[in-house]
Protein backbone atom coordinates (compact mmCIF):
# COMPACT_ATOMS: atom_id res chain seq x y z
CA UNK A 1 0.00 0.00 0.00
CA UNK A 2 1.28 3.47 -0.83
CA UNK A 3 1.70 5.73 2.15
CA UNK A 4 1.52 9.52 2.05
CA UNK A 5 4.55 11.42 3.30
CA UNK A 6 4.20 12.36 6.99
CA UNK A 7 4.70 16.07 6.21
CA UNK A 8 1.77 15.95 3.78
CA UNK A 9 -0.46 14.21 6.30
CA UNK A 10 0.49 16.69 9.01
CA UNK A 11 -0.30 19.61 6.71
CA UNK A 12 -3.62 18.12 5.62
CA UNK A 13 -4.70 17.39 9.20
CA UNK A 14 -3.80 20.92 10.31
CA UNK A 15 -5.65 22.45 7.35
CA UNK A 16 -8.68 20.20 7.96
CA UNK A 17 -8.91 21.18 11.63
CA UNK A 18 -8.50 24.91 10.86
CA UNK A 19 -11.07 24.81 8.07
CA UNK A 20 -13.51 22.85 10.21
CA UNK A 21 -13.37 25.61 12.82
CA UNK A 22 -13.60 28.32 10.15
CA UNK A 23 -16.62 26.66 8.56
CA UNK A 24 -18.32 26.31 11.95
CA UNK A 25 -17.72 30.00 12.71
CA UNK A 26 -18.17 31.43 9.21
CA UNK A 27 -20.44 29.03 7.38
CA UNK A 28 -19.69 30.67 4.04
CA UNK A 29 -19.78 28.79 0.76
CA UNK A 30 -16.05 29.44 0.33
CA UNK A 31 -15.18 27.95 3.71
CA UNK A 32 -17.41 24.94 2.99
CA UNK A 33 -15.76 24.37 -0.40
CA UNK A 34 -12.24 24.57 1.04
CA UNK A 35 -13.24 22.14 3.80
CA UNK A 36 -14.66 19.74 1.22
CA UNK A 37 -11.49 20.04 -0.89
CA UNK A 38 -9.10 19.28 1.96
CA UNK A 39 -11.39 16.48 3.19
CA UNK A 40 -11.33 14.89 -0.26
CA UNK A 41 -7.53 15.21 -0.47
CA UNK A 42 -7.12 13.67 2.98
CA UNK A 43 -9.32 10.74 1.94
CA UNK A 44 -7.25 10.22 -1.22
CA UNK A 45 -3.97 10.47 0.71
CA UNK A 46 -5.10 7.84 3.21
CA UNK A 47 -7.02 5.55 0.85
CA UNK A 48 -10.28 5.99 2.72
CA UNK A 49 -13.81 6.96 1.71
CA UNK A 50 -14.97 9.25 4.52
CA UNK A 51 -13.33 12.00 6.51
CA UNK A 52 -13.62 10.30 9.90
CA UNK A 53 -11.74 7.26 8.58
CA UNK A 54 -9.23 9.54 6.85
CA UNK A 55 -8.45 11.46 10.03
CA UNK A 56 -8.10 8.22 12.00
CA UNK A 57 -5.85 6.68 9.33
CA UNK A 58 -3.66 9.80 9.09
CA UNK A 59 -3.23 10.02 12.86
CA UNK A 60 -2.48 6.31 13.03
CA UNK A 61 0.17 6.61 10.32
CA UNK A 62 1.73 9.64 11.98
CA UNK A 63 1.88 7.82 15.32
CA UNK A 64 3.94 5.10 13.68
CA UNK A 65 1.34 2.35 13.88
CA UNK A 66 1.44 -0.19 11.10
CA UNK A 67 -1.63 -0.34 8.81
CA UNK A 68 -2.32 -3.94 9.91
CA UNK A 69 -2.09 -3.17 13.64
CA UNK A 70 -5.48 -4.25 15.02
CA UNK A 71 -4.75 -2.82 18.46
CA UNK A 72 -5.91 0.61 17.31
CA UNK A 73 -9.06 -0.56 15.53
CA UNK A 74 -11.15 -0.29 18.69
CA UNK A 75 -10.55 3.50 18.65
CA UNK A 76 -11.88 3.90 15.12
Amino acid sequence: MLMAHPALLTDLLERYEALRVLHAEDGSAGARQRLEDVSYTLCIATGTRDIDSAVTAARRQLSGARPDDDALMADA
